[in-house]
Parts: C-alpha cells; structure tokens; sequence
C-alpha cells in the first residue's frame, strides 16, 4: 500500500483506556488537538466553570468561551472570536470540535481531535504497527494506509488516495520519515518534526495506541492494528460523532480545491456483523454500508498497491456507470474513525467530488 500523493507524516495517535463519561471527576481536564486543516490547539477544560480554554500554536489564536450541554451530551460553545463552535467530550479520554475559523488565514472551517494531554517518548509507539487515516480539507481530503514503525521511531508507511483513483494519478504512495530531528517540547506533552518550507509537525497523543500528527497538510489519525481481519463485535454500539463534510468539489488552479464545506453532529450506529449507519441530528442517513475487511478488498492490492493487509480497518465500495464511492473505518477501544469518498464518473475535467470524515465516540 502506498500513502497519497500529499505529505503524509505518520500519524501515530492514540486514545487511552475506556473512561466512562458520567461518574468524572470535576477537575480540569487537558488535552492536546489537530484540526483537519492543518492547525496544533493545546486546550483546557473546566468542568466546573463550564468554560474552555484554547491556543492555536499554528496560527496564534488563542481564547476562553463558556459552554453549555446540550441534551444530546454536546457543547455549544459561546465563542467571543467566532472560532470554536460546538464540541462532544468522552471526559478524560477524547475531544471533539467544530472550529469555525481556522487555518493560515483565520477562516476556515475544520474538525479539531484531540486527546487527553499526556507524556509521548518516540519509545511509545516503536516497535509497532498502525492503520491511519487523513483528514484534509483539500486534495480530495482522506487518504487511509498503514504505518510500521522500527525499534528507533523511524516510520515507513504505504496509503490509498482514493482522489487518485478517479483522478488519473496514483492512487498508491509510499513515504516514511525517521525521528533522528525529532525534539520534544518543554511540556513534554507532544514532539516537533521539522517539515517542508520552514513549517513543523506536532506529534502526540496518549500511551494505549492512538497516536496523532498536526501537519501544514491537515490531521494523521492512527490506531494499533487488530490481530486478526475480522470485524471485533465489541465495536458495535451507539456513537456520537462529529464530521466535516464537502459538496461538489473541484479542484483548480494552484492546487485550490472548490466545494461547499460544513461541519456537523451525528448518531452513528454499527451492528454486531458490521452495518454501519450515519443519521444527522435532523434524522438525514447520511452513510448505510456493510463493511468488510480492508484486507479482502482485493483492488487495493497488488505489486504497486497497499502491502499490508491492515487488520482491524473496513471498507464499502460501490461502483456504477454514474459514481464511485468508498467508505473506509477504522476502530479501537471507544473510538471509530471514518471516511467517505464519493465522485461523479466518467472522471473528466471539471468533475466535482464529494467527501466526508469525522471522529465517533462512545
């Protein structure tokens, strides 16, 4: 399997041991984030004042809103800036948020996960081996791969774009990068990797196998791999998730990509066999699919294609004479990460593409 045609930093990102988020204590809770457009948040959450406090350390926002719960268990967030919106928390475990104003240039909009904050030597992750998957918000926005790493941190990774199978470029990557630049920062909480033109990644997560990486690209979510290919029943159940979606993209001059984006909350339901499906919080199904195995897709395989099997991730693919559309989930612990492609065919010039992922939580 090769990683898309973008920068793909391995994403090594991991949630902790189930918390239950009723019976929490209410002290301060710290976590560290990447927004899918490419920005690094540390935030702070008090409980007991109902507020939340945020730092953008890519583009120096930083500031404090008050919070309400929704009866759904979300937050409203009453951001002075504009910027976080609404936000679901699994307390001490993972962070989810809808950000308005993101990014560079303080616009755009972009679907923020983080972890609870803790300490991430290189040792943490060596050794082992992980599916991931890629949050963009451009560039046909997911790409999903598997990631190896040695007994020194260094990193080889292979991923499927699935832009690149309509597009007419490849659709398979290779790329890998070691950690002999790596330095931790003074909080010992996440790492920096230097990256192209002067810019830096941000590596973190937490010691149980979610780890992540903030990239100028967008945001690396990986989980450890499974033993086996086989759906795990302990997955199925009710989770409550946030996505960001795109409609009629296209991509243009100076690598811009065109489209509708919005950010949202949705119930998503997986069955013991493995049927997934999405419905908004106005009842719209917005995904119905039955997965299998990543590691039975045989289209994804090949001399050129994914070398690895991927335990533990899922995909649905449906093809006809109008569009191409592959979903791809990935599980562990309380968590689903997931991804959605869909494109017009025949592929030509000026076709428009459509695209959703997000984070689900239970």
């Amino acid at each position: 399997m090769r990683t898309p045609h973008c920068c793909i930093v391995l994403l090594i990102f991991s949630l902790g041991c189930g918390i239950a988020p009723n019976n929490f204590n209410t002290s301060q809770r710290f976590y560290n984030g990447t927004a899918s457009v490419g920005d690094f948040f540390t935030i702070t959450l008090d409980p007991n004042a109902h507020s939340l406090t945020y730092k953008n350390l890519s583009n120096g926002d930083s500031g404090t809103t008050v919070y309400t719960v929704n009866e759904d268990g979300t937050y409203t967030l009453s951001d002075p800036a504009g910027n976080l919106v609404s936000a679901y928390e699994v307390p001490g475990y993972a962070l989810l948020i809808e950000a308005a104003k993101s990014g560079p240039n303080h616009n755009q909009p972009a679907l923020i996960t983080a972890v609870k904050k803790s300490s991430v030597p290189v040792s943490s992750w060596a050794s082992r081996s992980y599916n991931y998957m890629q949050f963009r918000t451009s560039f046909g926005g997911i790409e999903i791969g598997s990631a190896d790493v040695d007994s020194q941190g260094n990193v080889s990774a292979t991923g499927y774009w699935p832009f690149g199978s309509v597009g007419q470029v490849s659709a398979f990557n290779l790329n890998s990068f070691d950690t002999s630049t790596v330095q931790a920062d003074v909080s010992e909480s996440f790492l920096l990797l230097p990256d192209r033109g002067g810019a830096r990644d941000y590596i973190f997560g937490a010691l149980d196998g979610f780890f992540a990486v903030d990239t100028p690209n967008g945001a690396l979510l990986a989980l450890r791999k499974a033993a086996t290919k086989a759906f795990d029943p302990s997955f199925a159940g009710s989770y409550r998730a946030m996505f960001y979606q795109k409609i009629g993209a296209n991509m243009g001059p100076n690598n811009y990509e065109g489209g509708a984006p919005r950010l949202g909350t949705a119930a998503l339901s997986i069955s013991s066999t493995g049927h997934i499906t999405m419905r908004s919080n106005v009842g719209t199904i917005l995904l119905s699919a039955t997965l299998q195995p990543v590691a039975d897709a045989s289209y994804l395989y090949g001399p050129a294609e994914l070398e690895d099997p991927c335990y533990g991730s899922f995909t649905f693919r449906t093809i006809t004479s109008n569009f191409q559309q592959e979903v791809f989930v990935t599980f562990q612990d309380r968590a689903a990460l997931f991804s959605v492609f869909r494109a017009k065919l025949p592929w030509g010039f000026g076709n428009t593409y459509d695209y959703m992922y997000g984070v689900g939580l239970k």
